[in-house]
């Protein structure tokens, strides 16, 4: 008999799956306590890392891109002298430290405008080969370090020149909130910046002196760890199958002090899409490090949970062995005798009767055999087809549901009642502080993008020639190529013709003081209408206007660990979203309207951020809105970034032992699925077309031949049946032949 074959290995999987199941149970459904710090929040760390090399990433790289484009608009327009030049850029970006240009014949300063830039770096490596200009970081005397960005001047009949920016490598300007610290990290591990610690001359006591000085301490040896790690290749650093973070990120635990355990979360520079672009600050080798002390969770074990997770794996173990004891006697016990009662009668041992079991297609079988017995010894040649066949009786697939049923009621409780939760789950407060924070980062990224897409408008307005559309039409359709940001560029003249025009279908644009240079239109059409403008210098009245694609927009919104985010305007309607919208609709939540309203109340210097912790029913929402605040043409837009996502995608502990228990529920009804289904494919079913098959012979069927199919109880028994078939076969033959000889003495003389 085939070890694979039959109906032993289906039960034995079965048994072996349940325990398995068991073990299982008892472990994770009852630990003996929750982490010292919850999943959740060392998770919350990792992405507001995430969000701070995101951002230092863009920043840096739209300094770059700035720059060398103000280099390209400079070397095709006219002539400008050098303190004119340094003196545009500085009012159109405001965003480097330094600025100067540079004699590359002679090495002459020609203008400077700032912090004093250093020379002592420039060589022939840094201006020739095949890392020529490449941005580089330089210290200054004072310690500080500095992104150096170069840039070629070179114009007609002019000798070339050198625009150099310095800007420092600072933590991105965003809020950090309460406790929170965040340090820029070079390669070997060195803090460039930081940003959240006090300021030790300002604390009161030797007791906040010390803890300063633990903090920044723990802020050294996480950044030297932080920095090692980082090293590693993204693919080979995350788990198999996991995506979100192009780059290097994760979470790394300290020492306590005073109760609090710091967490820090980190993340290295990396392109947002490394396949299709390059990042030059990707190539620096930075890490942005966030740490947050953390209250100390208590870690003693509930015995209460541990007996939980004991007493349902026990009663899965017992429900289990009444599900393998029935399957024992009601399907592989009689399947077996009528393997041993077929294989004896195949032999020709007919002196016994055969034992018919009780029920099912084992009965029937067990019937047909004991008549086909009596066919071959001869003692039922008198009975007619069918005698002493029973009534029909239940089949098989009874023993099946029974078994079914069993395991049903352990996967069915287990998976649906028990550890359950409600609204009254606790949430740290940790988690709806990192929502407020996330959300004001994200709010912060999206007004800089809207103030770099007008500062792009400025610096192309020095090129444009009102009096030559064509020329300017060319010219924007270069600009459209560069700015991906951008749907459809076009110039607008005073009376609101447009004067030339590239990409999509251009919108109306008003020239009246009162409107912002920034603006959303579009309210009944499909998507809203973001349109942004820059007047055209010397052209009174003529205005450059970008129209930024909603995607674009959307696009800085989707940040994992979120939750879904919105950009609404002042009346709570939807202007841009992280997973789909329609244009201008209302805020989901009736809670949410009231939260943005209340963030755009000016409190001191202005609106603020602000968080909530919803609890409607048994769900548990967390909730932030974020105003635009800060510079800009864009802080004056009354626009909010809101965010929400339930509890549940949060690592609590409640929510882990709900999982578990939902995810062995699954696991028995799969092993329900699997084990019972490889029973009715290959015992059930087969079962059932052999009790056909039998009684058909013991009916008189002796033309049709059997096959086995399977290589196992089952195909035995068919195996014995077409043996009888053959025996049966050939004693009829000998009787028509016996009786068709002459009796000896009869019919002659």
């Amino acid at each position: 008999m085939p070890l694979l074959g039959g109906i032993r290995p289906p039960i034995a999987v079965l048994c072996l799956l349940i325990v398995a199941l068991a073990g299982l149970t008892a472990k994770v459904l009852g630990p003996g306590g929750d982490p010292v710090v919850p999943d959740a929040v060392q998770t919350s760390q990792r992405h507001f890392a995430e969000d701070g090399a995101i951002a230092l990433r863009a920043s840096i790289d739209e300094r770059v891109t700035d720059l060398q484009r103000t280099a390209e608009a400079l070397n095709k327009g006219e002539r400008v002298e050098p303190e004119d030049i340094l003196s545009d850029l500085g009012k159109t970006y405001q965003k480097w430290t330094g600025t100067t240009v540079l004699d590359l014949e002679s090495g002459d300063v020609l203008a400077a405008r700032g912090e004093r830039i250093p020379l002592a770096w420039l060589d022939k490596d840094v201006l020739t080969g095949e890392h020529a200009l490449t941005p580089r970081m330089v210290r200054l005397e004072t310690g500080d370090v500095r992104l150096m960005t170069m840039a070629v001047l070179d114009r007609k009949d002019r000798p070339q020149q050198l625009l150099i920016a310095s800007n420092s490598l600072s933590v991105p300007a965003i809020n950090l909130g309460p406790f929170r610290s965040m340090a820029v990290v070079a390669r070997d591990g060195e803090v460039l910046a930081t940003e959240g610690f006090e300021q030790s001359e300002a604390l009161n006591s030797d007791q906040e002196r010390d803890e300063l000085t633990f903090l920044q301490k723990q802020m050294s040896r996480l950044s030297d760890q932080a920095a090692i790690r980082t090293e590693e290749h993204p693919v080979s650093a995350k788990e198999p199958g996991s995506h979100g973070y192009p780059g290097v990120s994760g979470t790394l635990l300290g020492d306590d002090y005073n109760g609090r355990i710091t967490t820090a979360g980190y993340a290295s520079l990396a392109s947002s899409d490394p396949e299709e672009k390059d990042s030059v600050a990707a190539g620096l080798g930075l890490t942005v490090v966030a740490m947050l002390p953390v209250v100390q969770q208590q870690s003693a074990a509930d015995t209460g949970r541990e007996l939980y997770g004991l007493i349902a794996a026990g009663a899965l173990v017992t429900l289990g062995l009444l599900a393998a004891a029935v399957l024992w006697a009601a399907v592989q016990r009689p399947l077996l005798r009528l393997f041993l009662e077929s294989r004896r009668l195949a032999r020709g041992d007919l002196t016994r009767p055969v034992a018919v079991p009780r029920w099912g297609e084992a009965a029937r079988i067990g019937a047909a055999l004991e008549h086909l017995r009596t066919q071959l010894d001869g003692s039922g040649d008198g009975e007619e087809p069918g005698a002493g066949r029973g009534k029909a009786r239940l089949g098989v697939r009874v023993p099946l549901a029974v078994t079914a049923v069993l395991l049903l009621l352990w996967c069915v409780p287990v998976g649906l009642l028990l550890n359950r939760t409600d609204g009254s789950v606790s949430v740290p407060a940790t988690m709806v502080n990192d929502q407020r924070d996330r959300t004001d980062l994200v709010a912060d990224r999206v007004r800089r993008a809207l103030n770099e897409a007008q500062a792009d408008l400025v610096s192309t307005t020095r090129l444009i020639d009102a009096d030559d559309p064509d020329a300017t039409g060319d010219l924007l359709s270069d600009a459209l190529r560069e700015h991906t940001r951008y749907q459809a560029l076009y110039v607008v003249d005073d009376a609101g013709e447009v004067v030339a025009r590239a990409g999509g279908d251009p919108h109306d644009w008003s020239d009246d003081k009162d409107l912002p240079l920034v603006r959303v239109s579009g309210k009944g059409d499909r998507k809203p209408v973001i349109q942004a403008g820059a007047p055209v210098p010397g052209h009174k009245g003529t205005t450059l206007v970008g129209e930024v694609r909603v995607e674009f927009l959307n696009s800085l919104l989707k940040r994992p660990g979120l939750g879904e985010v919105r950009v609404v305007n002042a009346d709570a309607d939807t202007l841009a979203a992280s997973d789909g919208f329609l244009a201008f609709e209302d805020l989901p939540n009736d809670a949410l309207p009231d939260l943005v309203r209340a963030g755009n109340v000016p409190v001191g210097a202005g609106p603020v951020e602000n968080g909530l912790l919803l609890r409607d029913g048994g769900s548990v929402t967390v909730a932030a809105a974020a105003p635009f605040s800060g510079g800009g043409v864009a802080s004056d837009l009354g626009w909010t970034v809101v965010s929400w996502q339930n509890a549940k995608h949060f690592q609590i502990a409640a929510y882990e032992r709900e999982d578990r228990s939902v995810l062995a529920g699954l696991l028995g009804l799969a092993a329900i699925v699997v084990c019972l289904g490889w029973v009715y494919l290959v015992v059930a079913r087969p079962l059932r077309a052999l009790a056909a098959d039998a009684e058909k012979l013991a009916d008189g069927d002796l033309k049709t031949v059997h096959f086995p199919r399977y290589q196992d109880e089952v195909g035995a028994v068919v195996r014995s049946l077409e043996l009888i078939r053959q025996q049966l076969q050939a004693r009829r033959q000998n009787q028509a032949r016996r009786s068709a000889e002459p009796r000896l003495g009869t019919g002659g003389r």
